[in-house]
């Protein structure tokens, strides 16, 4: 029985196939911000950058403390059919969050004047940027990587577990490192919404 289910799991795996699709709601998502920019609508730009950091920090918070660490501990066949439902959504999701986020933030901040506060306000303006620096390069340039790599190899018919397991770690390690910064973000956006 066990046989069955692992040949099930894995042939299960290998169909999962990236949905080319998604970047219809991925391209419509960057739509939205861009009208919520170009109408200059502060309650919309600011309802596109709550919105979308909201869903970015919540995924990275339930990746790296919740599913990272059972991923972790269970069977290499369930790990795989887990991560390959996972990583081809995460391939459209994650990076167009982590462009909408910071960019609906900027022209917020442009339009709320937020660039010509004095010393030690600024401070608060230049901590949000130096992380959603950090968060948005090491989402595209790290995490998007590991997702396609560990989404290219588990798709192997004889999958490599052990570069698996380093780009898993890589990959769960910087999302929790993300998850401890999305908190830092958090602290500073509260600042701004309570006042300077």
């Amino acid at each position: 029985m066990a046989n069955v289910t692992h040949d099930a799991t894995d042939m299960a795996a290998q169909d999962i196939a990236i949905n080319w699709r998604n970047l219809i709601w991925a391209i419509l998502a960057v739509a939205v911000m861009i009208v919520a920019i170009v109408i200059e609508d502060d309650w919309f730009l600011n309802f596109v950058h709550v919105f979308s950091g909201l869903l970015w920090t919540g995924i990275d918070l339930f990746l790296g403390f919740i599913i990272g660490p059972i991923l972790r501990r269970v069977d290499f066949p369930v790990r795989r059919a887990i991560t390959m439902r996972l990583m081809p959504r995460m391939l459209f999701v994650m990076p167009t969050l982590a462009i909408i986020t910071p960019t609906a933030g900027w022209f917020m901040a442009v339009g709320q004047g937020y660039l010509e506060l004095a010393f030690p306000e600024l401070w608060w303006l230049i901590a949000a940027l130096v992380i959603t620096t950090i968060l948005s390069i090491q989402g595209i340039l790290v995490l998007l990587p590991a997702n396609i790599l560990v989404y290219l190899e588990m798709r192997k018919p004889d999958p490599d577990g052990e570069r698996i397991g380093r780009l898993m770690r890589r990959y769960v390690r910087v999302v929790a490192f993300q998850g401890t910064m999305q908190i830092a973000i958090i602290v500073i956006m509260s600042r701004f919404a309570t006042g300077l």
